[in-house]
C-alpha cells in the first residue's frame, strides 16, 4: 500500500508542511516529552531537536513533487524510460536516544515519497511518537498512513522485521540488534533493508590544537545528551606535547559540567534514559578500572535517586580495554596519547565498528 493512491504528490507536500506548522505550535509539549520519557535536557530540545524537525519535514515537503524518472535515448528508434515508486509498506524502528529526530529521519523521507508506514518507537521512550501521530492526523494525514506501534524489540520489533507483508525495514540501534533485524528480513520476504548501527568514534587532537577549544569539542562530544549517540567522540587521542595540559584542563571541565533534573536550565546533562542502561554503564566503568585503567575523574552516580552518572574519564588505557572497544552509550570518555600522524590514523581506526 502506498500513499499516493489517491493524493498528488502536491498534496502530500501540503500536509507535511501543515505537519511542521502543527510542530512548531506544540514545542514545549515535545520537547518536555522528551525530558520526560528519555531524560534530554528541555532547553535543548525547545531550541534544536524539535524545530530541526519541523524543518526536516518542510525539507521534504518540498521533494514530494520533485520525485521522477528520466527518458533515456537509447537510438535513432528506441527510447527508455524509468520511474520512480513508492517502496511500499515499510516498517521503522526507532532508538530511545533521539525520541524526535529518529521519528522524522524514518518518516519524513517515506512520507514524501507516498509510502505508508508502521513506526515502533523504542518501548523506553513513545510518549513522543503517540503525539507525533495525533499531529499527523490533524494535519490531514489519512488514517493507515502513519501507523504508531508501542511494544518490545522482541515481540513488536521482531514482528516488523519478519512480516511478509511490509516490503522495507529501517532500523536504528545497536549492532547486535541490527544483525537479528537483517536476519529476519532475510529469511521472511527478502524486505529491503536499512541498518544505522553503534559506533566508537575517536577524536584526534594535536599539538598545534587550541586547548580551551579542544577540551570543549572533547567534553561535548562525549557528554552532550548523556553519552548516548552512536557517534559519541568516546576516545580521545592527544598528540603527546599538549597531552598534560589538556588532560588538566578537560578534567577541570569535567567537574564543573552540571548533572541534575533536564527541566533545569542550569544542568548540562540529564538521566540515563532507565535502569538497564543506566547499570550497563556503571559495569562497564567498573571493567574499566578492573582492567587497569586510570580514573581522572567521575566513575560515580550522582545522588542516590534517579540514573545520574558523573562525567567520567580514564586514562592509561590499552587499545584492547573493553572501555576502548565498546560503544558503552554514555558519559565515559578514554584519554590516550600519541606520538605521530600515522600511529594517531592507525589506532583510531582500530576499531570493530
Amino acid at each position: 500500500m502506498t500513499f499516493d493512491y489517491e493524493f498528488h504528490q502536491q498534496q502530500r507536500g501540503r500536509i507535511m508542511s501543515k505537519f511542521a506548522d502543527l510542530i512548531e505550535e506544540n514545542i514545549e509539549e515535545l520537547a518536555a516529552l522528551d525530558a520526560i520519557d528519555a531524560g534530554k535536557i528541555f532547553s535543548i530540545g525547545k531550541a534544536m531537536d524539535i524545530p530541526h524537525v519541523a524543518t526536516l519535514l518542510r525539507y521534504y515537503a518540498g521533494a514530494a513533487d520533485k520525485i521522477h524518472g528520466e527518458v533515456l535515448k537509447m537510438s535513432r528508434e528506441l527510447h527508455g524510460y524509468t520511474l520512480r515508486e513508492p517502496v511500499g509498506v515499510v516498517g521503522h524502528i526507532i532508538p530511545w536516544n533521539f525520541p524526535t529526530t529518529m521519528f522524522f529521519m524514518k518518516v519524513a523521507p517515506a512520507l514524501a515519497a507516498g509510502c505508508t508506514m508502521v513506526m515502533k518507537p523504542a518501548e523506553q521512550t513513545p510518549l513522543s511518537a503517540l503525539f507525533y501521530a495525533h499531529l499527523a492526523k490533524k494535519a490531514g494525514v489519512p488514517d493507515g498512513v502513519i501507523n504508531v506501534v508501542t511494544g518490545f524489540g522482541s515481540t513488536a520489533g521482531a514482528a516488523i522485521s519478519s512480516h511478509m507483508d511490509i516490503d522495507m525495514v529501517s532500523f536504528t540501534g545497536s549492532t547486535e540488534v541490527g544483525r537479528i533485524v537483517m536476519q529476519a528480513a532475510a529469511t521472511s520476504n527478502l524486505k529491503h533493508v536499512s541498518l544505522e548501527l553503534g559506533g566508537k568514534s575517536p577524536l584526534i587532537i594535536f599539538d598545534d590544537a587550541d586547548l580551551d577549544t579542544a577540551t570543549d569539542l572533547a567534553l561535548t562530544g562525549i557528554l552532550f545528551n548523556k553519552g548516548e549517540v552512536c557517534v559519541a567522540g568516546s576516545r580521545v587521542y592527544v598528540q603527546e606535547g599538549i597531552y598534560e595540559e589538556f588532560e588538566k584542563k578537560l578534567v577541570v571541565k569535567a567537574k564543573a559540567w552540571s548533572v541534575g533534573d533536564p527541566f533545569d536550565p542550569n544542568v548540562h546533562q540529564g538521566p540515563q534514559v532507565d535502569k538497564k542502561q543506566f547499570e550497563k554503564i556503571l559495569s562497564y566503568i567498573e571493567h574499566g578500572k578492573r582492567e587497569g585503567a586510570t580514573l581522572l575523574t567521575g566513575g560515580e552516580r550522582v545522588g542516590t535517586e534517579g540514573y545520574y552518572i558523573q562525567p567520567t574519564i580514564f586514562t592509561n588505557v590499552k587499545e584492547d580495554n573493553v572501555i576502548v572497544k565498546d560503544e558503552i552509550f554514555g558519559p565515559v570518555l578514554s584519554l590516550m596519547k600519541f606520538k605521530t600522524v600515522e600511529e594517531a590514523i592507525k589506532r583510531a581506526n582500530d576499531t570493530r565498528y
